[in-house]
């Protein structure tokens, strides 16, 4: 288990992820041929969309060897409408490497990225690349680092050269310079002494390295105080305790599409990220007693596996990745789902890489297979054993921002179009499918146009289904601004009997993003205990449904703090039913007001189009929050409500003749407008 690295690739769109990637593919011996993103032709982007796109769309997963270490790898996208697959997959791997561009820096979803990575804990490596291309700077990108990311990003390697010059690097805690070879795919290098004018400061940087991990290591401060030319053996095993704690971020460079610095980069994966033994014991509680239950990665500890990802295989039918553990999975082997309460048994195990998949008999702790023959499995649920049970917390993600009404061609496709969406829904955590409650439409709810663009080509590829589409629509939520309280008794005979309950429950609005709550302060001689999970569901469903435009309410605590009961009538539909009544009372005079989704801009604009672009988000409402000085283009960063930026990608190419770039991303939700809230009133 000390030879496993469990690592994933994440970084803003275009960093060169994919590209690593099938270096890493090639050098190890996976792949026989590099594929290229800009030919369509790799191995990790295998779905046709991301091919004719050159992005990556879904996180793909390979294992391959490097210096005898088994590395399992997760290549993820990086486009903001794909965050649950960064997100899922950051869940389940025990390291990281982030991918900064030398000429973009740190961009809007290397942040998201890094600080997914950052609430995991998930130790990290970054890697500067494309120091190759013109205005790419490596002191420029680590003082981002520094400035958005984290002070504690300090560079194990230098680059020798830049631009067109890029040449080579420095390994400071060899101390010797790495020479590429320009032929030979990059195979070849050669280890030679320091060029006489880098060494001076290749001696300081590698100083400032000893001495910052000195200050946070002891054994690293005893070594440095006996010799402060510490051999580079100690200093590899101090950069590797620093990584494990999160305390460290070490900095490599090259340039992936030139063959430069992956094997160097490959060498640190195994140096300084974690192995599965490294990695504290997994948490996660009883389901029946909610106990904290701990399980250590270890083959004869009782079985604990993650179901991480979902899809559906044309041949195999259901198949899951899983992280196992503890534990492990075998063929044939009955597995207990303890959201479920119900066993199933494991028909086949795979190993992964990408599209393709290797049978194998079974899959050990700290490794990631794919499991098939389970039905009853999603995204999020825990594999274990019936007389051991342990529910592993469950991955968050984030709620859609846009809806599109979708509906088939034909009328004989309506039962079709359902299944393929269901199928589409198990698959994707962030996809949600709802019916509007006026027209009886199917509403597709995902992060973003593109998201639900790409939803939409599948339906078609994979399911030969031609479908009619509404326009994108914003999904907007309501909250409240003041307090109030609901009073309901439900007193009704039902197929001749009598029903009663009685409901006495306050709202009151939570800070911005903190989601809702629900608390039942009622007294077991008020309301028995036996309907107190009755009405916490009715007020939880009754709150996916507002008062004045029929969103979701959000940000909203709910207490139950009276009522009465009746020891021959009481019963919990009437106590749902009160509380439903209850808690729309209360919400109407709570002062009800819509929520819109605001997004995080960045835009790249060439100087001469930056007043036109300036002017074009002032007129859809945009706040631009800060304007930086590029290398190559100006960086604006702005807040725009999302409702004004559908078909932004159209009108940003016409104002600047293609040359600008722009991402986005969710930001925040805030009360609309008033004119806007009388809009959204009368549809």
């Amino acid at each position: 288990m000390s030879k496993v690295r469990n690592i994933g690739i994440v970084a803003h769109i275009d960093a060169g992820k994919t590209t690593i990637s099938e270096r890493m593919l090639y050098y190890a011996g996976r792949l026989h041929r590099m594929g290229e993103v800009h030919e369509g032709t790799t191995a990790m982007d295998w779905m046709p969309q991301e091919r004719e796109r050159g992005i990556t769309i879904t996180s793909a997963a390979t294992t391959f060897f490097w210096n005898d270490f088994q590395v399992n790898l997760i290549d993820t996208p990086g486009h903001v409408d794909f965050t649950a697959e960064v997100e899922r997959s950051l869940r389940v791997l025990d390291g990281a490497i982030g991918v900064f561009c030398g000429v973009g820096g740190v961009q809007s979803q290397s942040e998201t990225v890094w600080h997914q990575a950052e609430r995991y804990k998930v130790p990290r490596i970054a890697f500067i690349n494309k120091l190759d291309r013109l205005g790419a700077s490596f002191d420029r990108v680590i003082n981002q680092m520094r400035e958005r990311l984290s002070p504690n990003v300090i560079p194990v390697q230098l680059p020798i050269g830049s631009e067109d010059g890029f040449k080579g690097l420095i390994d400071l805690v060899e101390l010797k310079a790495v020479m590429f070879d320009e032929d030979g795919l990059g195979k070849n290098s050669q280890v030679v002494d320091i060029p006489s004018d880098l060494a001076a400061s290749a001696e300081r940087a590698r100083a400032e390295l000893v001495e910052f991990i000195a200050e946070r290591d002891e054994n690293m401060l005893e070594a440095y105080l006996k010799n402060s030319d510490v051999p580079a053996d100690v200093l590899r095993s101090g950069i590797r305790r620093a990584t494990l704690k999160t305390s460290l971020f070490p900095v490599f460079c090259g340039a992936a599409l030139r063959n430069k610095g992956v094997q160097r980069l490959l060498d640190a994966v195994v140096a300084y990220l974690p192995s599965p033994a490294d990695v504290a014991d997994v948490e996660g509680y009883h389901p029946k007693t909610n106990d904290i239950e701990k399980r250590r990665a270890d083959d004869f500890e009782p079985l604990a596996a993650l179901a991480f990802k979902v899809a559906v295989d044309p041949y195999v039918g259901s198949v899951i990745s899983v992280r196992v553990y503890s534990g492990s999975l075998k063929k044939g082997q009955n597995v207990f789902n303890p959201r479920t309460l119900k066993r199933e048994r494991i028909t086949r195990l795979f190993q992964a890489h990408a599209d393709e998949r290797v049978e194998t008999d079974e899959i050990f702790a700290g490794e990631i297979g794919v499991v098939a023959g389970l039905k009853g499995f999603t995204t999020g649920d825990t594999l274990c054993v019936e007389n051991r049970p342990v529910a592993l917390n469950k991955i968050v993600f984030p709620d859609p921002v846009v809806s599109m009404a979708i509906e088939p061609k034909t009328q004989a496709d309506r039962e079709k179009l359902a299944a393929a969406l269901s199928a589409l829904e198990s698959e994707d955590p962030t996809l949600a499918l709802t019916t509007d409650p006026d027209t009886g439409q199917t509403l597709m709810k995902g992060m973003g146009e593109l998201h639900l663009e790409v939803l939409q080509n599948r339906l078609a590829s994979e399911f030969n289904l031609k479908c009619n589409t509404g326009r994108p629509m914003v999904a907007y939520r309501e909250t409240i601004r003041g307090e109030g309280a609901g009073d309901v008794v439900f007193d009704r005979e039902i197929g001749g009997r009598r029903q009663f309950g009685h409901v006495v429950l306050t709202v009151a609005p939570l800070d911005r993003a903190k989601g809702n709550s629900v608390q039942i302060e009622v007294r077991e001689n008020v309301i028995p205990r036996e309907f107190h999970e009755g009405i916490r569901q009715a007020i939880v469903d009754g709150l996916a449904t507002g008062v004045i435009g029929n969103y979701p309410l959000v940000d909203v605590t709910v207490r139950v703090t009276g009522g009465s009961w009746d020891d021959i009538s009481s019963t919990e539909m009437a106590y749902r039913s009160a509380a439903t009544v209850a808690l729309r009372d209360a919400v109407r005079c709570a002062d009800p007001v819509y929520l819109e989704p605001i997004m995080k801009l960045e835009i790249a604009s060439p100087t001469e189009y930056l007043g036109d672009v300036l002017s074009d988000l002032s007129s859809r409402g945009g706040r631009v929050k800060e304007i930086l000085n590029g290398e190559v283009a100006q960086i604006i960063m702005a807040m725009v409500p999302l409702s004004k930026l559908f078909g932004y990608a159209t009108a940003i190419r016409s104002l600047s003749k293609g040359r600008a770039s722009y991402t986005m991303e969710p930001h925040s939700l805030e009360i609309v407008p008033e004119p806007l809230a009388e809009q959204l009133q009368n549809r």
